[in-house]
């Protein structure tokens, strides 16, 4: 049986490979969207969680070297399965098809289509979930994409703060407060005769000084502008490279947490309970 499995893996992964080789007659996967130059240095391709968040990154983009495959849901927990069940999961196989390089026996690094592979997800529990299995499927079959640095994750900020015609973002807490305390500072003509929005956001907070603060619950929430100028754009964004070290932590979690072994998730559980602030039941 495993035998069978063994070779039934092999030939997908070379089905991948030569659709791959096809790739100027639809080849590629439906939903990717792709860039128009063709030197991996120069090209990145954006994993983004969700169809919303894949449509503003599309109209967003640069087509020029930027590529975009949007990925439905929580792709399969590999820590599970074989490659044969793997290379069933349509999301994975799209993923795997993207990037060109082959898997398993057919893996070759050299083939990659893209200097950058972004993981962009959402800032909460289940984006972390997402570059989480991810991170897991990218250490455990591509493990030398990540050694020689073309893994990265995306940075999308979680505040918006407005104050008349003035919008800024803010990448965390700290960052918003310094925000709030400067535009809330602001005197001048300018400031006094811009408008406050007129219909702020639902579930946006309005401070007396005239300071409207949004969070963002997702991706999707963002429309293009604002999605190429804070997490897309070379000039102004920030992306953070992994290392072997980050994916295989995150390796390890995902294999107490998601794992067969129930003894070490009991005990994780145990000893991070205390910390959390938000629990998603």
């Amino acid at each position: 049986m495993r035998a069978a499995e063994a070779r039934e893996a092999a030939r997908k992964a070379r089905d991948l490979t030569r659709r791959k080789n096809a790739m100027f007659s639809g080849g590629l996967p439906g939903k990717l969207a792709d860039c128009s130059i063709s030197d991996p240095e120069h090209c990145e391709l954006y994993l983004v969680e969700g169809d919303s968040a894949g449509g503003s990154a599309k109209q967003g983009r640069d087509r020029r070297f930027q590529a975009i495959l949007p990925l439905k849901g929580k792709i399969l927990n590999v820590e599970k399965a074989r490659l044969h069940k793997i290379l069933e999961n349509e999301e994975i196989r799209n993923i795997f098809t993207a990037l060109g390089t082959g898997v398993g026996e057919e893996f070759d690094a050299s083939k990659l289509r893209y200097g950058k592979i972004i993981l962009m997800c959402d800032a909460d529990v289940d984006g972390s979930h997402i570059r989480t299995l991810l991170l897991t499927l990218l250490y455990r079959h591509m493990k030398e994409l990540i050694e020689i640095g073309h893994v990265y994750i995306a940075q999308p900020p979680l505040f918006k703060v407005k104050k008349g015609k003035q919008e800024l973002y803010a990448y965390d807490e700290d960052e918003r407060d310094t925000l709030v305390k400067r535009l809330s500072s602001e005197k001048g003509k300018k400031a006094e005769e811009e408008p406050v929005e007129a219909a702020p956001e639902e579930g946006a907070v309005v401070l007396g000084s005239g300071v409207v603060i949004s969070r963002f619950k997702g991706l999707g929430e963002m429309n293009p502008e604002q999605l190429w100028s804070t997490t897309m754009n070379p000039d102004t964004r920030t992306i953070l490279q992994v290392t072997i070290e980050n994916a295989a932590d995150a390796d390890r979690t995902f294999s107490i947490l998601m794992g067969d072994d129930v003894e070490p998730r009991r005990e994780f559980i145990e000893k991070n309970a205390k910390y959390v602030r938000n629990l998603d039941i």
